[in-house]
């Protein structure tokens, strides 16, 4: 059974239809990479799954159950949560404080959620910064914090929207570290990533969308030859780049 089933998915917002009968799978265990050009519906396809937004159209099953159109708080208590690609950190409150607001959605014994913050921080190397205020982080820390807020509430589907966006050739190497050892974990990943040399090497499936509509699924050597892929997303030029420098053969 499929930890994640998205059947016909159609999310319409008046006349502009964002999401246009998408379906696919997550098995459990993978890590699904959802690629696409800007405005093609992948963050709105998340806000649906999550709960942000209830589909016009389509069913979102998880873990075998149907929680089409629940409430996001719901939806997270049952183990399926996102970070968002635009970061509200509470900025007021200390990066710690942050965290265990992740924790105390699992763990109601106040110590025992001091140690799975902690935890989550050293994955994310941000328990150097646990006293200070959230608000005055970087966006590349703050996208982090919100990757160790997320892992708190202890997931069973971790969804990152563009979580490695404004970090350093170091810290996405850190994070790309981070992604393959949740997986080692059992935990299951649905990334929405713009940095194709980050998300194509660890991805077991990529799935494609241009305009609403999911125009390729399949393992990672074969997104990257997909021919309308390459018109949609990559351009000829990229591929080309891909395939003379042999990174291409990386993901075959």
């Amino acid at each position: 059974m499929a930890m994640l089933e998205i059947h016909d998915l159609t999310m319409k917002f008046g006349s502009l239809v964002a999401n246009d009968s998408v379906s696919f799978s997550v098995e459990k265990g993978q890590i699904v990479g959802l690629i696409g050009p800007n405005g093609a519906g992948k963050t709105t396809l998340f806000n649906c799954v999550s709960g942000f937004f209830p589909p016009t159209e389509g069913k979102i099953f998880f873990n075998g159950e149907d929680v089409t159109g629940l409430p996001a708080h719901v939806i997270a208590r049952k183990g399926a949560v996102r970070t968002f690609q635009v970061v509200h950190p509470l900025s007021e409150m200390p990066v710690l404080d942050n965290v265990l607001v992740g924790a105390f959605l699992r763990e109601k014994d106040i110590n025992k959620a001091h140690e799975l913050a902690w935890e989550c921080l050293r994955d994310c190397r941000l328990e150097d910064l646990a006293h200070r205020l959230a608000g005055d982080l970087t966006i590349g820390q703050k996208k982090r914090l919100e990757v160790a807020r997320s892992l708190a509430t202890s997931p069973l589907l971790l969804m990152l929207d563009e979580a490695m966006a404004g970090l350093t050739t170091t810290e996405v190497k850190e994070s790309v570290e981070l992604v393959s050892r949740l997986k080692d974990r059992g935990l299951t990943l649905l990334i929405v990533e713009h940095i194709m040399e980050a998300i194509m090497p660890i991805a077991d499936k990529v799935v494609v969308l241009e305009g609403g509509i999911k125009i390729a699924e399949g393992p990672p050597r074969d997104i990257i030859n997909d021919e309308r892929v390459i018109k949609a997303y990559f351009g000829e030029k990229y591929s080309r780049r891909l395939k003379e420098s042999g990174q291409a053969k990386r993901y075959e």
